[in-house]
């Protein structure tokens, strides 16, 4: 459908709460195209409502599984630990490394409003807790282990791990 504007770091609608998407409008589902859209564009594997500008709780995501649609989020179990480098499209050829659960157990609604429920592992339970963040006004490097360091410098820093 269409690529929309990217909000970055410094923006201050990345630090605002979103609120509940309490119908699937013609509005919502064609944000959540573009969403999908704007993503593949600049080679990101999730997206938030805010990132785009909308305070809505929602946010897509591909780890290489397919699209994933999710609607009003709750993440209900955590477990694990996985630490490695996270970088987000809001900030821009920054990573830092980032503590995460390894499992996570969320509850949301899909592209349709249909209740799922999904558990996810490894790289799609680290996305959706970045993501999930984001609807609270929280960035990656709020809770970062590291510093913000570009990205050259830090695989080169943490190519022997």
């Amino acid at each position: 459908m269409a690529i929309r504007n990217l909000r970055y770091d410094g923006d201050p609608i990345l630090r605002k709460t979103c609120k509940e998407v309490t119908e699937l409008t013609p509005r919502i589902k064609e944000l959540i195209e573009d969403m999908f859209d704007t993503m593949y564009e600049e080679n990101g594997v999730g997206l938030a409502g805010p990132q785009v500008g909308v305070l809505r709780r929602l946010f897509v995501i591909d780890v290489g599984d397919g699209p994933l649609t999710f609607i009003n989020p709750v993440i209900v179990e955590k477990s694990g630990e996985q630490t490695g480098g996270e970088g987000c499209l809001s900030l821009p050829g920054k990573i830092a490394t980032v503590t995460r659960p390894n499992h996570v157990v969320c509850e949301a609604y899909d592209k349709n409003m249909e209740k799922f429920t999904i558990e996810a592992d490894e790289l799609l339970a680290r996305a959706i807790c970045h993501e999930y963040d984001h609807l609270d006004g929280i960035l990656y490097k709020d809770v970062a282990d590291s510093p913000l360091c570009n990205v050259d410098d830090y695989e080169e820093n943490n190519s022997g791990r």
